[in-house]
């Protein structure tokens, strides 16, 4: 509310008139009424003043309070995100004073600005200001100014920079066709009945890539490149400020013959470039069929090198301190070369199948790193005799694994028939719900 000056006004006293001088007063014909008529225009003419010089002055403050708004919206829009809270704070209270110039018969007394900001994701911006304005008519009675004050606040969600690897198992088991029809389709046209379009690089009839790409069919791999180039413009649309996002792609490698996380796209802010560069995402090549007894999947060196890529997780307040977050999508199941440590038993002394290890997963959510896991069901394939000797044993603790390695409320699972694209992108926009500013 308006704080004015104040006045007030003495009402006349009464005086008692006997009856007989007030009939002799009212049929006077004399200058009396003339008299009375002059007096009450007195206090007449104070109330019509006080009421212009107290409109002009609800004008001012109108004004005013415009501008503070105007001014603390300044310091929480999203094109002031990039600043400091100090920087913002500055520049609001130099926006307010600049419009409060404009503003006739005001004098600015004092004005505080406070733009602070919380470890819940949110910016907020105090504006109170003090001025006055001259009275005319209530000079008069020795009030020569009028005191205006006001205040306004601002909030909007602060903006948490960060930076997304995208670590994307392209193994032979993303070679699985997409869709149970997918699948069947596979399984239909093989001499083996299996449902994987392995990439091997010799000639047919052994590439089952080659065959399902000749068959029209679509494997895991490819919805999972499609999806991650939907993700790039989803993360564009969502950016409140530039370079709020920057994105790396990596997989598990390019070839089975050189295993280790394989950039796809460099760490960026432009995700039109990323965009471009997920079109490399492709299934992992072996030179043959049962090439290194297919110990393709060796998940403990592609976390090893995200780890050194990505490592300590900063505050997320700018964007050279971002918080980190390794996105992974992956079917769990690890097959590498680990005579030792191999949480399963092995084969051949030193080959290694079982659900991947989280022991890294641990350490990077230690140092601050969010890890978000969509985990793309990893079927049973009761025709395949591989599969039920090495992995049907364990296959109900590939889920529960994965969702171990995620940050609490950063797991997923989709199945092949369920959609990749979306999940994805739930699981993206989830992420930054979870993503917090840290002092």
């Amino acid at each position: 509310m308006p704080r004015f000056g104040t006045f007030e006004f003495s009402a006349l006293r009464r005086l008692p008139i006997r009856t007989g001088a007030w009939r002799s007063f009212a049929a006077s014909k004399s200058g009396s009424i003339s008299t009375m008529f002059a007096l009450s225009l007195i206090p007449v003419t104070m109330a019509v003043g006080a009421a212009v010089d107290y409109s002009f002055a609800n004008n001012a403050r109108s004004h005013l309070n415009a501008a503070a708004d105007a001014a603390a919206l300044s310091a929480v829009a999203s094109s002031a995100m990039s600043l400091t809270a100090q920087d913002a704070q500055k520049a609001a209270k130099k926006f307010f004073e600049a419009q409060a110039l404009g503003i006739k018969r005001v004098t600015v007394k004092s004005v505080s600005v406070k733009v602070t900001e919380s470890k819940s994701n949110t910016r907020v911006a105090v504006i109170s200001y003090s001025a006055t304005t001259p009275a005319a008519f209530m000079g008069l009675i020795s009030i020569k100014t009028l005191t205006i004050a006001g205040d306004s606040t601002a909030s909007a969600a602060t903006p948490t920079y960060m930076d997304f690897y995208l670590l994307l198992d392209n193994t032979p088991s993303m070679g699985l066709g997409a869709t149970a029809k997918d699948i069947d389709k596979l399984v239909a046209n093989t001499p083996d009945k299996c449902g994987f379009a392995c990439h091997e690089v010799n000639a047919a009839p052994n590439d089952y890539y080659g065959l399902a790409k000749k068959l029209g069919v679509q494997m895991r791999i490819d919805v999972v490149r499609q999806a991650t180039q939907k993700l790039m413009d989803t993360a564009a649309d969502t950016a409140t400020v530039p370079s709020q996002f920057r994105v790396a792609i990596y997989t598990f490698g390019a070839s089975c013959t050189a295993l280790g996380a394989t950039q796809i796209a460099k760490l960026t802010a432009n995700l039109s470039t990323v965009k471009n560069d997920a079109n490399k995402i492709d299934l992992m090549t072996i030179p043959y069929q049962g090439y290194n007894n297919d110990q393709c999947t060796d998940s403990d060196q592609a976390f090893k090198i995200l780890g050194s890529a990505m490592g300590k997780s900063g505050a997320g307040k700018t964007a050279a301190d971002p918080q980190k977050v390794l996105f992974l999508v992956t079917d769990g199941v690890a097959d590498m070369v680990k005579p030792n440590g191999c949480s399963k038993p092995v084969t051949g002394g030193t080959r290694c199948q079982e659900p991947m290890d989280i022991a890294q997963c641990t350490a990077m959510k230690k140092s601050g790193v969010l890890i978000a896991v969509l985990y793309t069901t990893y079927l049973p394939l009761p025709t395949n005799s591989w599969y039920k000797s090495w992995i049907a044993p364990f296959q109900t603790e590939i889920g529960t694994n994965m969702e171990k390695c995620a940050s609490p409320g950063l797991f997923f699972e989709v199945s092949p028939t369920q959609g990749i694209q979306d999940a994805m992108i739930a699981l993206f926009k989830k992420t930054l719900g979870k993503a917090r500013l840290t002092s």
